[in-house]
């Protein structure tokens, strides 16, 4: 008789000292023996944002192989998978049969990512990693899009620093700014709208996504922001550290400073009881933005084993 077969599994909330609040994760440290499908229908089963699975690394110079699913398929790069998992890993006493180093380096679809272990007292706390790949920007979308998206009223887009676009770091996101706060806090997902929005703008690699954010008038680089993917199964995401990442790269472009270091701090899930805080770092040298990196806390918060 066949012996049953399981496969040990981390969740972590990511982007946060407290349990129970930021942006759930479930980890497969080591997915060795899962085949795709088995992935997926386990990233579905979890209904998480994502989902990621830890292999061994092709190239034995790495840490691991990573991939990341979402409740409906598998993803380049995301943020809080990536800090999440770092933060799994480096707790463990070994990686593959290999003591983790402070640096953690993965191989993903979107090419390689180096995270680098936050510690307190000598106990890994979190994780800051490197976005593994350029920001690219549009194209623009129009603001009627993005309010019918939000059910809000056209005129709560603001065009005052840049029009609604598509930016990525690794995955795309519609992007927009709306005027304060507290027309951000009113915004509602209309899927019928996102439905409309998906038929003209739909990315290659995704469906549509919009990330939303207002920023402080007393500090500029506070930043609140909301996420809404209802076509991925995502109503709203309470931290989304790609989105952030690609947001601060492309503030940070349009500033006119030539060379500039930039610490910004994005508050997201406020709306949703799981309040994030996602760290980014922005380094421009003669006028392009040649360095980001996202950090943050993580807390464990179960672990068990799923029958296959």
């Amino acid at each position: 008789m066949t012996a049953p077969r399981s496969v040990a599994y981390v969740t972590v909330d990511v982007f946060t000292s407290e349990r129970f609040a930021g942006n759930q994760l479930a980890v497969m440290p080591d997915a060795r023996g899962l085949s795709d499908r088995e992935m997926q229908a386990i990233a579905t089963e979890f209904g998480y944002s994502e989902v990621t699975f830890v292999l061994p690394p092709r190239d034995p110079a790495n840490t691991a192989e990573v991939r990341i699913f979402t409740p409906t398929t598998e993803i380049p790069f995301a943020g809080h998978p990536n800090v999440g998992t770092a933060f799994v890993l480096g707790r463990q006493k070994e990686i593959f049969g290999r003591a983790p180093g402070d640096v953690l380096r993965f191989e993903e679809k979107a090419g390689l990512v180096e995270a680098t272990l936050l510690r307190e007292k000598g106990e890994v706390t979190g994780a800051s990693i490197v976005v593994p790949r350029g920001l690219t920007v549009g194209p623009e979308i129009d603001a009627d899009t993005i309010a019918a998206c939000a059910s809000l009223a056209a005129d709560a887009v603001s065009t005052r620093v840049h029009a609604p676009t598509r930016l990525s770091v690794g995955l795309p996101f519609a992007v927009a700014e709306i005027s304060d706060v507290a027309t951000l806090s009113s915004a509602r997902p209309n899927v019928t709208a996102f439905q409309t929005a998906n038929a003209r703008y739909k990315p290659e690699e995704d469906s549509f996504s919009l990330f939303l954010y207002a920023r402080s008038k007393e500090a500029p680089w506070q930043v609140r922001a909301r996420m809404f993917a209802p076509l991925d199964n995502v109503n709203e995401d309470p931290a989304t550290g790609s989105a952030s990442a690609a947001l601060s790269a492309y503030l940070v472009s349009l500033v006119p400073d030539e060379d500039i270091d930039v610490e910004i701090t994005i508050e997201q899930g406020v709306e949703m009881g799981r309040r994030s805080l996602i760290g980014v770092n922005v380094r421009k040298h003669g006028g392009a933005v040649r360095k980001v990196a996202l950090s943050g806390y993580c807390v464990s918060a179960m672990r068990g084993l799923i029958d296959l």
